[in-house]
């Protein structure tokens, strides 16, 4: 069994093995950050879902009221005009070739990916690198848009948004915020994350 710290310990001390409400759950998680910066705050559920079983997968966007904390990363894949409303919309990255190049050597330094439809086949041959990292554009998480409808994607990707997705355990980890969004915050995060789950759970 793992080792784990003081700070850890007297945590785990403190929240005890009895459930807790959202409400004093958030209370304990703020009590226990000591660091210097902004610790997130996230929210992890166990289900009963199988993975395994095409049916019962979970891909979902939960949109985040007050946003993630978090200053968030777009990589564009567009041409013409919706490149250009990507630019002018914030966008940190717009596909080009030299771009394309490092994604196939591994860098992956941008947190959402959206792509307009006509791209789809030069991402299919990134799919290996951006599957794996949870990057691929999705129609089903708002991630591939048509081109008039780029500049709005990244505005709500920058907003704040989670994906509700299942691991291979049937876990689903989001970040609903940091320790200094005031309480209200981070419990209107997690209702917004637990009203998706519901409304996507098999």
């Amino acid at each position: 069994m793992a080792k784990h710290g003081k700070r850890y310990n007297a945590a785990a001390e403190a929240a005890g093995t009895g459930l807790h409400t959202p409400d004093s759950a958030v209370a304990l998680a703020k009590e226990f950050s000591k660091v210097k910066f902004s610790e997130g705050i996230e929210l992890h559920v166990a289900t009963s879902a199988d993975p395994r079983h095409s049916d019962q997968q979970m891909r979902e966007i939960a949109e985040l009221p007050h946003g993630t904390g978090k200053n968030v990363r777009v990589f564009v894949f567009a041409q013409g005009d919706a490149a250009r409303a990507a630019v002018d919309a914030g966008a940190e990255y717009v596909v080009d070739d030299e771009l394309v190049k490092r994604i196939e050597g591994g860098w992956s330094e941008f947190d959402v990916a959206i792509a307009t439809p006509d791209q789809m086949g030069k991402i299919g041959k990134l799919g290996r690198y951006l599957g794996r990292k949870g990057l691929m554009p999705n129609p089903r998480t708002g991630t591939v848009v048509q081109p008039g409808n780029v500049k709005a994607a990244i505005e709500s990707a920058k907003k704040g948004r989670a994906e509700v997705r299942l691991d291979r355990g049937a876990n689903i980890h989001v970040r609903i915020g940091t320790v200094a969004f005031d309480d209200k915050q981070i419990l209107d995060n997690l209702m917004s994350v637990y009203s998706t789950i519901l409304r996507a759970k098999p």
